[in-house]
């Protein structure tokens, strides 16, 4: 694609990268195909294709992104299924990231918009005030349809349609401190604690920390551990995400520089392709460059870190059939494809793969609250894919999928780990019981 970017823009390092970016288009349009949103709404404009053209034309003529720049950008995923499609080695990632802080900057939205927004950025990085809220949504569900009546209210219904009428208070077993192994230690990393996680399901963690101290691994949740900015940084709050990410490269260095480590093991594959990424966020500061590349090279999706631990016969094979829905973050951002469902084969599963497994199930961080029309046209598309395998149990490595799926069938949806917990000696997830 030919850019026209002045001298003057260039020496922008962000439109350099932008710039760079678009140059590598060569409009095949290979991502139509296997975009979420454009085979939903069969809209150009809401195709990585036409998100593309739409970003050029803002950046080339420096101009603030206007009313349909906006609307066709927030209808993006970010699933990065046309990463894995594009022939050309578009980035697609760093280019609608650059498009959403342009955004931000240079476009005011209607004031509901606006305050929805604020309230998710100032809620959902937050344990503590995550867990507050879900509590107080059980007690409002039944205004859901209300809210949903009226556009602007739209995302509060959504909310509340979302919110578990069961939430993980704080779990004693995953505090800060180090879990030593059930036998000789063979390897040491560090867990992302998390944000919503924990709130919505403390038991991941905590099933991950048993198996990989029962397979000689020491686990250690290092004090100060907060919200990686995954969130906030698709929301293109780019201040509140480079601080979340500062933070966080400071906590795991001090373990690094300590005690050492193998690995960070992330549990939420959304979390764990933005941590991956710090590398590239952090690039341009000279006190954080090298120490974020550290530990982006570190960091590893639990089921990597599995995969390289040469895993024993399981304790017993449970034999279930499972549907294994493999997250857009995990399939797309990271390149995870294989890796969880050959751990569940070797530990007894039956495992199964839906149709259009490539397709996101619309829960993308915030976006099945803030685009919950579509989110919801995903959702049914995705459940019925996965329930046509006739599965016991649905798997998953992303607790927004997990919620986003787990409402709209009755089939149990467990993460991964907890499968393979239970393969290796550990117990019945309770999702099962």
């Amino acid at each position: 694609m030919q850019t026209n970017f002045s001298i003057a823009q260039l020496a922008d390092p962000a439109i350099q990268e932008a710039d760079s970016i678009l140059r590598n288009c060569v409009h095949c349009g290979f991502c139509t195909a296997t975009c979420p949103t454009y085979v939903t709404l069969g809209n150009e404009l809401d195709s990585p294709r036409g998100r593309i053209y739409l970003i050029k034309d803002m950046l080339e003529n420096d101009r603030p992104a206007d009313k349909q720049v906006v609307t066709h950008i927030d209808r993006c995923l970010s699933c990065l299924a046309c990463m894995s499609t594009c022939p050309s080695g578009v980035n697609y990632m760093h280019l609608v990231d650059h498009a959403r802080v342009h955004i931000e900057k240079t476009y005011k939205r209607p004031p509901m918009n606006r305050l929805t927004r604020a309230i998710l950025a100032m809620v959902l990085p937050y344990p503590a005030r995550f867990r507050f809220a879900l509590t107080a949504a059980k007690y409002g569900k039944p205004l859901a349809p209300l809210f949903e009546k009226v556009e602007a209210f739209k995302p509060f219904g959504a909310m509340l349609r979302l919110a578990p009428s069961k939430v993980s208070g704080p779990a004693p077993e995953t505090s800060p401190g180090t879990f030593a192994p059930a036998k000789e230690k063979r390897g040491r990393v560090a867990i992302l604690t998390g944000c919503a996680q924990p709130v919505l399901d403390a038991n991941i963690n905590k099933t991950t920390i048993e198996l990989l101290n029962r397979l000689g691994v020491e686990v250690v949740l290092p004090e100060g551990e907060a919200c990686c900015g995954s969130l906030v940084h698709h929301m293109g709050k780019e201040d509140q995400a480079l601080d979340a990410a500062h933070h966080l490269v400071d906590v795991w260095t001090r373990e690094i520089e300590n005690g050492g480590l193998d690995a960070i093991v992330i549990t939420t594959s959304g979390c764990g392709t933005t941590i991956k990424d710090y590398g590239h966020m952090l690039r341009l500061d000279p006190d954080y460059a090298d120490k974020a590349a550290r530990v982006s090279a570190l960091t590893k999706d639990v089921t990597e870190y599995l995969a390289t631990l040469d895993l024993p016969e399981p304790h017993h094979k449970p034999g279930m059939v499972v549907a294994y829905h493999s997250a857009c973050s995990l399939q797309h951002g990271q390149k995870v494809k294989t890796l969880p469902k050959e751990l569940l084969t070797k530990a007894g599963f039956t495992v199964r793969e839906p149709a259009e497994g490539h397709l996101c199930c619309g829960s993308a961080g915030t976006y099945n609250i803030m685009q919950s029309d579509i989110a919801n046209q995903l959702r049914t598309r995705k459940v019925a894919n996965i329930e046509r395998t006739q599965p016991q149990v649905i798997a998953a490595g992303n607790i927004g999928c997990l919620t986003q799926i787990g409402n709209g069938t009755k089939i149990p949806t467990v993460h991964t780990v907890k499968l393979l917990n239970w393969a290796y000696g550990g117990a019945m997830p309770q999702e099962l019981r």
